[in-house]
């Protein structure tokens, strides 16, 4: 199976479910994506120790932008409006989400690249 088609199923809602798979799917991985981006920005700042803040936020970043894909694949294959129990709600909710963890991911990389440069010491000259 291709990665297009492997969405396609995810974003209609796989072979078994209702519609709403697809955007629960979306909505789980934006929102991981989310955790995941905050923890690394988190680690960045010197808040936690725990884990690789440039690798969290790397992680964000492929999880925000999975997720935005998958909802936004739900949002041009589902049929009818709000309300109907296809998941087009869910979809809308889980685009922010997506983005909101890429720019959490994008901010903790910034952030760890400023930390790991070495400060010029500029007294032994």
């Amino acid at each position: 199976m291709s990665a297009t088609a492997a969405l396609m199923v995810a974003a209609e809602g796989g072979i078994i479910g209702d519609g709403r798979t697809g955007a629960n799917l979306a909505l789980g991985v934006g929102l991981l994506g989310l955790v995941v981006g905050w923890l690394a920005l988190a680690r960045a700042g010197g808040r936690i120790s725990i884990a690789n803040a440039r690798t969290g936020g790397r992680s964000a970043i492929a999880m925000g932008l999975t997720g935005t894909a998958l909802a936004v694949l739900h949002l041009a294959t589902s049929s009818g409006g709000p309300g109907t129990g296809n998941g087009l709600v869910g979809a809308i909710v889980a685009v922010p989400l997506g983005l909101g963890a890429v720019l959490l991911g994008r901010r903790a990389l910034a952030r760890s690249r400023r930390d790991d440069r070495q400060p010029v010491d500029r007294t032994s000259v």
